[in-house]
């Protein structure tokens, strides 16, 4: 199946409705990660199926569980899954955040090429970052357990916002190890089109007054 037949179908299957300008944008933006992929190594997936479900598919998963205008993607790596949320939510004010400095430049690279204005590339450590202005949504995808994740990036998260942690199977030992640092919201079983793992989305509050 051709990459763009692909994704039609994961989308419909996820229930998302987007135009054929987004998703031209989503299927440009592996194009350049596959690009930059001979050279720099950003992930470890290079065929272009897989591309699709592990990473554009399972990053839009998560889409109906977010809520708000703005969202800091943190260990954004190669811009999973900030870039194909800010591709498809043009409105949100996104940030991806990442200290590794070659990642930072593809970063950059992908937000100059996808036209993405209301996206800011932060090339540092999340603890270390202080915001002018804290996000609705604090996302990570493999960043860290749980308990690290909110010691790491709850700072960035506005006080009614949440923290969204991307996971595999149900991470039952990380809830537990949370104490009293966070509330969970709630944590959902995911559907991704293509993938036959396991995915979790946890959605926290800190614990915490910031």
């Amino acid at each position: 199946m051709k990459p763009e037949d692909q994704l039609g179908t994961g989308l419909a299957e996820l229930g998302l409705q987007l135009s054929v300008q987004t998703q031209g944008r989503l299927l440009q933006y592996i194009a350049l990660l596959t690009k930059w992929n001979r050279i720099h190594n950003l992930t470890a997936i290079r065929e272009p199926s897989r591309l699709v479900s592990h990473h554009l598919l399972d990053s839009l998963a998560v889409l109906p569980h977010l809520h708000g205008a703005s969202l800091a993607d943190v260990g954004s790596g190669a811009g999973l899954p900030g870039i194909p949320l800010a591709i498809v939510q043009p409105q949100w004010r996104v940030a991806l955040l990442d200290s590794n400095h070659k990642k930072g430049a593809f970063l950059r690279q992908a937000v100059l090429e996808l036209k993405l204005d209301s996206v800011e590339v932060v090339t540092a450590r999340a603890e270390q970052w202080k915001p002018a202005q804290r996000f609705d949504v604090v996302i990570s995808r493999a960043f860290s357990d749980l308990p690290g994740f909110v010691e790491t990036a709850a700072h960035l998260c506005a006080p009614a916002g949440v923290l969204a942690a991307m996971k595999g199977v149900y991470p039952d030992e990380e809830l537990t190890q949370l104490g009293s640092s966070a509330r969970v919201v709630r944590v959902v079983a995911l559907r991704v089109p293509g993938v036959q793992a396991a995915r979790h989305l946890a959605l926290l509050q800190s614990g915490e007054e910031r």
